[in-house]
């Protein structure tokens, strides 16, 4: 086993004791008792010794009852004494006190020592589907490092922290909040919050988040964030909050429980006194009837749907959990089982969200190298993203001396002296103003996706560079994983153009998708598609539920809208973060699939464990009731039922 809490330890410890004084009582009992020949004396006088021994024994039994199940008791007094009489410790009680008032000792202390080996068996399975979420919470920094104005350092609770102060991060500490790298280099461990077991590397300028830890290298950074705004702060919420958004099983479980703890006792009742009343000879058989009601509370406790059916939704949360996604509640998990159609945005999600140079043309006679080299140079100093890629992509560029006479046109691209020849780069339009022709066969080649800068030195076309935002390496497999596990429909929403909205779905073989659009027309989008559905509520009761996954400001709104909102958590924004019901921490798309499969095999183990739960539990009260299920059938029904469901459950910890 794991190791142990001292609370658990304890209770073992107990219903160890217990235990071996049951075995030893009953061997003594059974065995040995009944082989004691006692000889000599008056005819009567044998029995004397055995009378005693039985007294012996009786108060033995009651001692290893107490040992174990005093707690119980205590719990059903608190119960009673606060109008909450209908729980399994009022069940456990009742039971077992009848049990002992029709003098079986045995069975009484069997049903409660049996209770307190499932309910001991159900805190550590509890305590191991917690294990994975609990993990989370020890992200959470304890102190921060800052830097004063002499070049010291000062340890500060990480709720002083001040945007824009300076902290020390040691090797082996965690980040305390969200931060920019300005000296040194090394690498960072993400694996509490992504999942992900490959340190990164970081160095100056690279930005880190809250919850890491640190490497063998000391970092300087300046924070982004106050401690409450940041990243790890953002995370417990929303582990906090997980718990309280249940899943309709679970509430379904609640309910039933709610009202079926008070009939059956109701039932017990009736069955301990009215069949003897009506027999005529309620002296007579009331004992048999009262063990029988006995009987019948004990298999009726309600522990293996209450326990179980939460622990599988809690164990599999914590399983998506290990692999970087955290689900903000059950509710959402359902949902994930039955998803029809997942909506995706483009950048940032399928695609890197960073531009890079996709391909170089050279006009005949002139080489791809010279045209990077010259686009660069115009765009030297450009903190346009296409102008940095163009940049990024340029190996041997010109001295800042060579380039002068700098010309912006705003939208269209620019144009400079560039030693001593004049370059112009831009787009077809700007083209066209300057009176710089553009071979067909060079315009029809860069009427693919992307982003075509036409480059022109003197007048004259030299060649194409073309700038795009690449589809994630994974992204392609994703997409495929998820029509296999169930997903009819992929639908990609861009604000980008039709052409580059092509060319990524192509790449990542989706079909459906929807460009140029705005955010309120993606939200639009979202709610024609939820129609086709059965309804735009995300609480209409469908069998086919509707995700959207995104990453940006502008994706917040249809986070919201979707029935389920999944949010790339690693670069997302903020807002985008706060209004999902998922994220992603590592912004892997091989994520999603990996997250139906858990919920799919967690509605399953909850299903499997509410019908065997039930039709056991309901032909063992059937069979209580005429009398031909004694207290061990009990047991079974109670404690081997919930520890099978439990174990059943537990099988979501493997994911």
């Amino acid at each position: 086993m794991d190791k142990l809490t001292d609370k658990q330890k304890k209770e073992l410890k107990r219903i160890i004791i217990a235990l071996v004084m049951f075995i030893l009582l009953m061997i003594t009992e059974h065995l040995i008792l009944p082989h004691l020949s006692i000889s000599g004396g008056p005819e009567s006088a044998p029995q004397m010794p055995n009378i005693i021994a039985g007294a012996a024994i009786d108060i033995l039994y009651i001692a290893a009852y107490l040992i174990v199940g005093h707690d119980v008791l205590r719990k059903c007094l608190l119960g009673i004494k606060n109008k909450q009489l209908f729980d399994e410790s009022f069940l456990m009680t009742v039971a077992t006190f009848g049990a002992f008032g029709c003098g079986e000792l045995e069975e009484a202390v069997a049903v409660m020592l049996f209770y307190q080996i499932g309910e001991f068996f159900q805190g550590y399975a509890v305590g191991r589907s917690r294990g994975a979420i609990t993990e989370l919470m020890s992200i959470a920094p304890d102190y921060a490092n800052r830097e004063t104005a002499d070049g010291s350092t000062e340890v500060i609770d990480p709720d002083d922290i001040q945007v824009g102060d300076v902290l020390v991060i040691k090797p082996g500490e965690k980040i305390p909040t969200d931060a920019v790298v300005i000296e040194g280099h090394g690498f960072i461990n993400t694996a509490a919050l992504t999942g992900e077991s490959v340190p990164r590397s970081v160095g100056e300028g690279d930005q880190v988040i809250s919850g890491c830890i640190n490497g063998d290298d000391l970092l300087r950074v300046e924070a982004l964030k106050e401690y409450d705004d940041s990243t790890v702060v953002q995370i417990l919420e929303m582990v906090e909050t997980a718990a309280s958004k249940k899943s309709k099983t679970e509430n379904f479980i609640t309910r039933f429980a709610h009202y079926y703890t008070p009939a059956v006792v109701i039932a017990a009742v009736v069955l301990a006194v009215v069949p003897p009343l009506i027999s005529g000879r309620f002296t007579e058989v009331f004992g048999t009837w009262l063990l029988r009601a006995c009987t019948f509370l004990v298999i009726s406790c309600p522990c293996a749907l209450v326990i179980s059916v939460p622990l599988a939704f809690f164990g599999g949360i914590g399983a998506a959990s290990k692999k970087g996604v955290l689900v903000k509640g059950s509710n959402y998990l359902e949902m994930m089982a039955v998803l029809d159609t997942v909506v995706t945005d483009k950048t940032g999600t399928l695609t890197e969200g960073v531009f890079r140079v996709s391909s170089t043309l050279a006009a005949p006679g002139h080489d791809e190298a010279d045209v990077i080299k010259y686009a660069a140079a115009v765009e030297a100093g450009s903190t346009h993203p296409i102008g940095a890629a163009i940049i990024a992509a340029c190996s041997d560029p010109f001295p800042g001396s060579a380039v002068k006479d700098n010309v912006n046109h705003a939208g269209k691209g620019a144009e400079a002296s560039v030693d001593g020849d004049r370059i112009a780069v831009g787009t077809s339009k700007l083209f066209d103003e300057l009176g710089i022709e553009i071979p067909a066969e060079s315009k029809a080649s860069g009427e693919a996706g992307g982003t075509h800068c036409y480059v022109a030195k003197n007048g004259i076309y030299i060649g194409t560079v073309t700038v795009a935002d690449m589809p994630k390496a994974e992204a392609a497999q994703a997409v495929k994983e998820m029509r296999a596990e169930g997903v009819r429909r992929i639908v990609m929403l861009t604000g980008d153009s039709k052409e580059t909205a092509a060319e990524t779905a192509a790449a990542v073989g989706i079909s459906d998708y929807r460009a140029e659009l705005l955010p309120q027309n993606k939200v639009r989008a979202a709610e024609e598609l939820l129609a086709e559905l059965g309804g735009e509520d995300e609480k209409a009761n469908r069998s086919r539920r509707l995700a959207f996954i995104g990453d940006g400001i502008n994706d917040a709104p249809v986070l919201s809208r979707a029935d389920v909102g999944i949010a790339m958590g690693s670069l997302g924004s903020d807002a985008a973060i706060e209004a999902a019901d998922i994220v992603i921490m590592d912004d892997k798309l091989s994520r999603i699939p990996a997250v139906i499969r858990i919920a799919r095999k967690t509605i399953g183990i909850s299903k499997a464990n509410i019908v065997f739960a039930l039709a056991v539990k309901f032909v063992c009260l059937a069979l209580g009731a005429v009398g031909l299920a004694n207290m061990w059938t009990a047991v079974f029904a109670d404690v081997g039922v919930a520890v099978i469901c439990i174990l059943n459950s537990m099988r979501m910890l493997s994911e």
